[in-house]
């Protein structure tokens, strides 16, 4: 006789699994305890059940989830010379990358055709860094592709304006021409959306979703302003977010994304986010779900102990693919204090190869939806988000809270007291405050000439936490 597993045993609410944790704490206080209060503000539990799925947006927040299994393993080049690029290219496409970001902020001329020879950009998407040429980028790209390219533009002229007060008077205008010149290739996407700005300058995740969508609504804004409709606009929109050490809440923080990126799209369309009873005209724009690019975090690298990025680099790619990005880039262990080699890139590139090869993570979509605790984590973490986006709207929007330090008063709070709780050794990260291995690797932060900056407001820096422990 085949029994169902643990049929023995009778079911337990959570309200008896509570009483009886209470009592096997033998006085100790239950919340102080066992609750966690996240610098988001959130408060989590530490015993989820079926019965806290009671939420009717859960099925909204799935709905709004990637329908495609898998992700782009995305590395980035830095062009030099066009056929020395050109062949390093082609080698990452045989060692396991099948999406590229070029880095053309370095050198002023570049023969794009010889760079991308032989590389067709209808099967491998490419994305430029133009370092603010993105309309003659495109002029050049659409001057020898006669056919539909993937990829895009990575620059975000927002989040360099938060971080150095510059901003072209035309690149709105020219960025609307681009977003023209390309419609005949929707998977060529010319908006780029970032976190890393807010990330790296010390961010809580919440923080990092509010910042980014409300820069996301100031491009729509813009961009309507120089005559193209929404309908236009979001198919060019993407998102580039850092990925932190929060395993289970950078889980959250893409699909909180997705979810809230939907909401916006709907209101921006008139509609509501429901999931029945919509027109054929709503239905017709469940196009959906966005594109996520994902970059691990350079901000919690350390210089000491090195090896130990690995570790963090690992859980963060996990995060991102668990949470459904769309591209991973996983930068090289050594990044952030000296040049990388073949070994520490290679390592990289291996992060995802083995994420698909080996833990089949490429054959499912939403690995999250029906877990009680990261469904609840998604809806705490987007309901957190929102309100701190719609503090951010009665200001004026994103451009009017940073010119009133708003966005940056509250980055610095959150980075002094994550920096505190690393200190006081409430916090640990292996490598950094605690389980050290000193080889003598001392980094020194790049100097930076205040006065050479003439700016209204105060600008966004990158920053690493474990910089503070390096000296």
């Amino acid at each position: 006789m085949n029994l169902p597993l643990f049929s023995e045993f009778s079911p337990v609410s959570k309200k008896i699994w509570k009483q009886q944790t209470i009592k096997d704490l033998k006085g100790k206080d239950f919340e102080a305890t066992l609750l966690w209060n996240t610098p988001e503000g959130m408060l989590v539990e530490p015993y989820y059940s079926a019965e806290d799925l009671v939420d009717e947006r859960i099925s909204e927040v799935q709905a709004c989830q990637t329908k495609n299994a898998g992700w782009f393993n995305q590395s980035k080049v830095e062009v030099g010379d066009e056929k020395v690029t050109n062949l390093q290219l082609k080698a990452l496409l045989q060692k396991g990358v099948d999406a590229l970001t070029l880095d053309l902020s370095k050198k002023e001329k570049i023969d794009l055709a010889k760079v991308l020879d032989g590389i067709k950009l209808s099967e491998t998407p490419v994305f430029f860094q133009t370092g603010g040429r993105e309309a003659a980028t495109v002029s050049e790209l659409l001057r020898f592709i006669p056919y539909q390219m993937k990829g895009g533009l990575t620059d975000d002229c927002l989040a360099h304006w938060a971080q150095t007060g510059e901003q072209s008077e035309t690149y709105f205008e020219e960025l609307a021409d681009c977003i023209r010149q390309t419609q005949a290739s929707p998977q060529f996407r010319t908006v780029c959306v970032s976190s890393h700005a807010f990330h790296n300058a010390g961010a809580n995740i919440a923080q990092e979703l509010a910042f980014t969508l409300s820069s996301a609504v100031t491009y729509l804004d813009k961009l309507t302003d120089e005559g193209l409709t929404v309908e236009e606009i979001f198919p060019k929109v993407y998102f580039s977010l850092s990925i932190g050490i929060n395993y289970f809440l950078e889980i959250a923080k893409l699909r909180a994304l997705r979810y809230l990126w939907e909401k916006i799209r709907l209101q921006f369309l008139g509609f509501e986010l429901t999931q029945n009873g919509k027109s054929a005209t709503e239905r017709r724009y469940e196009r959906a779900n966005g594109y996520i690019h994902a970059h691990t975090s350079t901000f919690y690298d350390a210089a000491t102990t090195p090896d130990t990025n690995m570790l963090r680099a690992t859980t963060e790619a996990m995060s991102a693919v668990m949470g459904g990005c769309d591209a991973l880039t996983v930068h090289a262990y050594d990044a952030v204090f000296q040049k990388t080699d073949e070994f520490s890139e290679r390592i990289a590139r291996n992060i995802s190869v083995l994420l698909k090869g080996e833990s089949y993570l490429d054959k499912t979509i939403d690995p999250a939806a029906g877990s009680y605790y990261l469904e609840n984590l998604t809806l705490q973490l987007a309901d957190a988000a929102w309100e701190l986006f719609l503090a951010i709207e009665e200001k004026g929007g994103f451009m009017r809270a940073i010119a009133q330090n708003f966005i940056q008063d509250a980055i610095e709070e959150n980075f002094q007291q994550t920096l505190k709780t690393l200190e006081e050794g409430k916090r640990v990260m292996v490598g950094v405050n605690k389980f050290r291995f000193d080889d003598g690797t001392v980094v020194t932060p790049p100097a930076i000439d205040k006065n050479s900056i003439q700016s209204a407001f105060k600008l966004l820096t990158n920053r690493r936490i474990a910089q503070s422990f390096e000296r």
